[in-house]
């Protein structure tokens, strides 16, 4: 099929410049005489020498298969055909791994021969697809060619595709959060169905390890998820408190009074901490910031502190997020009209009374959704936490204490081979849920202070 991709991009091409050739010739080069230009005539016949082809290939590579694969089982003897469900997708699994060459031998009976039936019935298939796809092609760029015509609007066709192709993109977002909302809701009803809601929102004992045998000791587990929305609120606000000052301070001293040299070399320097792989933070918490952590509190004298806290994570966590709030702040405030501050400082205000009672409120928005986004990217990290704060669910507001996220719980609970009906793997999904509808009620929060500000400021 790369073969036939290149062939239709080639196509593509010399469909455009027939078109737009054939288009030049228009009224002597005299553009007022025609609809449109000879660019948008070659662009449309490109169009239709490329899109249709590629909606067919497009077609064929996700729905080709419900053609090969029951004619590959009808081949299969019937001693050695597999049952219907999983038995039969392990099956054509075994059967596409030897035909493209991903595995060289198979001992099930029955693989061999279906293999080579599936190798001979795709390779037949791509043939004749192709063939189709460029025989689409060329009659596509025939049409468009006839089409070529000094009053044919060309321009208003092709600015149409793109904004259907704009209109398109919105749409795959839009059904990709539905999509996840969605998987989220059904999987979480049947958690709900197995647990108590009001167990998982408001309980506090979180140990949702079940035991094989039924007469075994807690062999329903516990699903109280209070100590792991706690986990979650205590490290991000440990971190809010170490990012969010630093943060803005920064960005006030870069824009507001550092020299344009030292801001060129202190700027970059800043952000480069936010191209750091989380791992390579979680490392750093677990072998120094942590270790640090338990040591100053064995020194001021409070016993039984963790070599894993919420601490350490938290500040770590926050010097993550730094390069995150200074950047959209400093952004935030570099946007504000400069007459703004020419105006407080004509009428005698200081600059550090300019960037109070001015500056930071017109950025204010900029500043909120900076926020909002360390927040995001605090709530959603895993690695670190893992590393420096551990997985146990405590219910603690002692810092140097061990506790978790709701983020980690999700990937231990998803971590290896899982059973999708049980409430032990249900219930990340449930917790899941109730992250993203804390997020969403996060950012419609955001978006009516930042709405209440720009009225205010513009």
């Amino acid at each position: 099929m790369t073969a036939v991709f290149l062939m239709l991009l080639g196509l593509a091409a010399l469909s455009f410049v027939l078109a737009r050739g054939r288009a030049s010739r228009f009224a002597d080069g005299d553009y007022r005489a025609v609809h449109s230009r000879p660019g948008y005539h070659g662009w449309h016949s490109a169009l239709w020498a490329l899109v249709p082809p590629l909606a067919l290939l497009l077609g064929w590579a996700l729905f080709g298969q419900s053609y090969i694969e029951p004619a590959v089982l009808a081949s299969v003897p019937a001693p050695d055909r597999p049952e219907a469900g999983m038995a039969t997708q392990m099956f054509l699994n075994e059967v596409r791994s030897l035909a493209d060459g991903s595995t060289e031998a198979s001992f099930t009976p029955g693989v061999t021969e279906a293999a080579r039936v599936y190798a001979t019935l795709g390779a037949r298939a791509n043939m004749v697809v192709g063939g189709l796809a460029l025989a689409l092609g060329g009659l596509g760029l025939a049409y468009a060619f006839v089409q070529v015509k000094p009053q044919f609007r060309a321009r208003t066709r092709v600015e149409q595709f793109v904004m259907g192709l704009l209109i398109a993109a919105s749409i795959v977002a839009i059904l990709t959060t539905l999509g996840i909302l969605l998987s989220l809701l059904f999987e979480s009803f049947r958690f709900f169905e197995k647990v108590s809601p009001l167990e998982f929102l408001f309980g506090t004992n979180w140990s949702p390890q079940t035991a094989i045998r039924a007469d075994q000791v807690g062999s329903s587990g516990a699903f109280g998820a209070v100590p792991l929305f706690w986990g979650t609120l205590f490290i991000t606000l440990i971190a809010m408190l170490v990012a969010v000052p630093l943060g803005l301070m920064a960005a006030i001293y870069l824009n507001q009074y550092a020299s344009p040299l030292v801001r060129k070399w202190l700027k970059p320097i800043l952000e480069v901490l936010a191209g750091v792989p989380t791992v390579v933070y979680g490392f750093f918490a677990a072998l120094t910031v942590a270790p640090a952590v338990r040591e100053f509190a064995q020194a001021i004298g409070i016993e039984g502190a963790s070599s894993e806290s919420a601490l350490a994570a938290g500040l770590v966590m926050g010097v993550m997020i730094i390069p995150f709030m200074s950047s959209l702040s400093d952004d935030a405030i570099t946007a504000v009209p400069q007459a703004m501050k020419d105006g407080s400082l004509a009428l005698g205000a200081t600059p550090s009374e300019t960037i109070k009672k001015v500056l930071i409120p017109a950025a204010l928005p900029g500043i909120v959704g900076g926020f909002l986004l360390a927040v995001s990217r605090a709530v959603g990290e895993t690695m670190i936490v893992v590393m420096a704060a551990g997985l146990a669910a405590n219910l603690t507001v002692n810092p140097f204490e061990s506790v978790t996220t709701v983020t980690t719980q999700i990937v231990a609970l998803l971590t290896g081979d899982q059973e999708f009906d049980s409430a032990k793997t249900l219930s990340a999904f449930a917790l899941g849920l109730v992250l993203f509808l804390v997020t969403l009620s996060l950012n419609v929060y955001a978006l009516r202070v930042v709405k209440k500000y720009r009225e205010a400021y513009e």
